[in-house]
Order: structure tokens, then sequence, then C-alpha cells
């Protein structure tokens, strides 16, 4: 079935035992690209890669967009990003983030995931960001996105440098794997949250909790979802972060203080931690 966000979020929640956690998959759910390759041409102006791996990042990019990445496509993907980082130095990696994180990723983010995380927050629930990706990629975009939290792939360093291996692949059921971990750290219900992707291979993850939801699904997850009753999002408006958080985040604050006092509040609170993190 077809819903809009607010349906998606709205649905009735099971008697909770713990916090209600929002689970986000990155790359075409929260951003419109692959988090990874999108720092390709700074890392090429740093020298890190030459234009040979630019322009197969560039490809990798296209096919990414264009049909999504099945398990074999994640699987050549890892592989290749994990060779071709062996080698560099984490520090300048994370320098580089850093310095472009804004140029690159905000004019990145759907308009539809950021009314959608606002909305879990204003709702009193976590908001996780769970990605394939590197973890110095993932972790600055869920702080600008204001995260609760965020857990990505790890690669293995040795004296400052990668190693060229994976230390925790946050894949398929890997994805599981650290959202479980996250569930018994942070006491999170499980039945009671919430969880989005576009991918097929994060089926583990949707079904791991009581209200997951397809956002701009391949055609496996489409089907999938279809059969399963699962709620299907389209997003497809990537805006600037920057530009619209003020308008949006007073919107919202409006529209809920008509319903109480106590959720105005919570909407201010939200709003001054998300321009804090921005």
């Amino acid at each position: 079935m077809t819903a809009n966000f607010q349906n998606a979020v709205n649905a009735p929640a099971a008697a909770q035992s713990g916090r209600v956690a929002a689970f986000f998959d990155l790359d075409k759910t929260i951003i419109a690209k692959s988090s990874t390759l999108a720092f390709s041409k700074p890392f090429f102006d740093q020298g890190l890669i030459n234009r040979r791996s630019v322009l197969k990042s560039s490809y990798a990019q296209f096919l990414f967009l264009l049909s999504g990445a099945d398990h074999d496509q994640m699987e050549r993907m890892r592989a290749y990003i994990t060779s071709m980082c062996a080698g560099w130095n984490v520090e300048q990696v994370k320098a580089i983030v850093a310095e472009t994180l804004h140029d690159i990723v905000d004019p990145l983010v759907f308009a539809e995931a950021a009314d959608l995380i606002a909305d879990h927050k204003l709702r009193g629930h976590d908001i996780v960001v769970v990605s394939a990706s590197g973890e110095e990629v993932v972790a600055p975009i869920a702080e600008l996105l204001g995260a609760t939290h965020s857990t990505a792939t790890r690669m293995s360093v040795a004296d400052g440098r990668y190693t060229g291996e994976v230390e925790f692949y946050c894949y398929g059921p890997g994805k599981v794997t650290a959202i479980e971990t996250l569930a018994e750290r942070y006491g999170y219900d499980l039945a009671s949250s919430y969880a989005y992707s576009d991918s097929f291979t994060d089926a583990p993850m949707l079904e791991a909790v009581g209200h997951p939801t397809a956002v701009n699904p391949d055609r496996a997850l489409r089907k999938a979802a279809s059969e399963n009753g699962w709620a299907i999002l389209t997003f497809s408006n990537p805006v600037s972060l920057r530009a619209r958080l003020p308008a949006a985040a007073t919107r919202t604050v409006a529209t809920t203080a008509a319903v109480s006092v106590g959720a105005a509040m919570a909407g201010a609170i939200t709003y001054g931690v998300l321009r804090r993190k921005r």
C-alpha cells in the first residue's frame, strides 16, 4: 500500500516497554545519492584517488541511482571501496569530510525525509542513522541531520591508516545486529519502533521493528512491502537543508501549539537543537 509520511508516523503504537527509535537507512532514503561515492571529488582534490577512480565512482553512482544496488552490487562496491581506501590516513579522511560536508550533503537531503525526522523528534523518538557506508562519512551526516545516534561500517585501522579490511560490515543482517545492540544499550522497544529503507537488502532491518516502511523501494522491496502490508513512501525532493530548516521548524511548532502547550515546547527545543547541530 502507499502512504504519506504522516500516516507512517501516526500509526498506532503498541504498548511501550521502553524508548522508541526511528531507524533510517541513509543512501536513497535520507539523501539522494550514495554518501560514500558523493565524496569522490574532494578525495580526488586531496590526492587520495586518481582520475580513473573518480570516473569509476561516477559510473557506480549512476548505476546506483538508476537501479539501486542488489546484494552482488553491494559486495562489489564494498570490495572496490575497501581496496581503494587501503593506506589512506584516517584523520585526513575525517578532515576532508568535515570541510566539504555541507557543500556535498546539504543539497542532497530529501525534504520529505527531513520532515519525517522532525516529526519523530517531536514525538520524543530517538533518530538513528544505520548505513553500510563508512562511519567516518555517516557520523558527520547523522550529526548534521540532528540524529541521536548512528551506526555504520567500520574499517580496520593500523598505525592511523586503513588496512583494506572491514572490522564490521553494517549491511543486511549486520544492520539487525547493530540495532539490537543499540536497543539493548539504550532500552529501545523494537516492537514499537520504526525503520525506513529503500533496498530489499535491508528487509531484515525492516522486519526487526514493529513499524517498517519502504522508501523509494527497489522492485524486490516494493514486492515484499506489498506482501507484508508495509507502508510505502516516495521521497523525490532533495533541497538545501540549511535553507529549509527554520521555515519547517516554525511550521511544525505552530501546528503543534494548536494541539498542546507541552508539544509546542518540545518543538521549540527540537528547533534549537537542530540549529545548534547545524
